[in-house]
């Protein structure tokens, strides 16, 4: 009975925000790892949803349209930091939603309000059902998917040095393209009317620029464990 309570206890909601290249999939899935907790990647579900689209015949450059077919895919999400997975109407969807043409459009796609419903609906429900506390990553959890979060971090980092993280993860990428590209997207999150990329007033803010993976990872688990400590 005891190990039940000291559980439910140590449970903690961590909603860690911040643009691309700042090292938020890493750190969120290292973190979630060592502290036993969930973890969700909120970005690969408007990918997931983008890809969809794009397999579906849904012209991406029509709010409309993809508003009318917002709710048909079937999109679940596995919570193993270990191992996450994500599947599309049955379909593995973890490689296909990684590609080019997907990344060149899910600013678009996920800028359209039916979409953020839907999936901001998703990952609440997810959340709440993770007892064991969970690390959910993206770009408006602290502000709008999760504003209750017990902790909330932001990582920032210059463009030169999410271009190349960025860079580096992708073979013969252009670095001056890469950061153009990550300029681009930074403005149309930050730009849409729904749920903007943004810090929240009460988010821990980490500048990763000068900092090793293995330095951010720390100092969000120290970050996480005293909060817990505190509660």
């Amino acid at each position: 009975m005891s190990t039940a309570v000291e559980t439910a206890s140590s449970a903690v909601i961590v909603a860690i925000d911040g643009p691309s290249g700042t090292g938020k999939s890493s750190t969120s899935k290292a973190v979630a790892a060592k502290l036993g907790l969930s973890y969700l990647d909120t970005g690969a579900q408007y990918r997931a949803i983008t890809w969809w689209m794009l397999n579906n015949g849904i012209d991406v450059t029509s709010p409309a349209e993809i508003a009318t077919a917002a709710a048909k895919p079937v999109i679940i999400s596995g919570t193993d930091p270990t191992g996450p997975t994500i599947t599309v109407d049955g379909e593995d969807a973890s490689g296909p939603i990684r590609t080019q043409e997907v990344t060149s459009k899910v600013s678009a796609v996920s800028a359209v309000p039916e979409v953020r419903t839907i999936i901001t609906e998703l990952q609440r429900s997810i959340a709440a059902g993770a007892e064991g506390g969970i690390v959910v990553e993206g770009r408006d959890i602290g502000t709008t998917v999760l504003p209750d979060a017990d902790i909330k971090i932001f990582l920032t980092a210059s463009p030169e040095a999410r271009a190349a993280r960025r860079s580096g993860e992708v073979k013969g990428s252009d670095l001056s393209a890469t950061r153009e590209a990550l300029i681009l997207r930074d403005a149309a999150d930050s730009g849409r009317k729904t749920s903007p990329l943004a810090k929240a007033d009460d988010a821990v803010e980490v500048d990763t620029t000068e900092l090793t993976l293995q330095q951010v990872i720390e100092c969000v688990v120290t970050l996480v464990e005293e909060k817990r400590t505190a509660a």
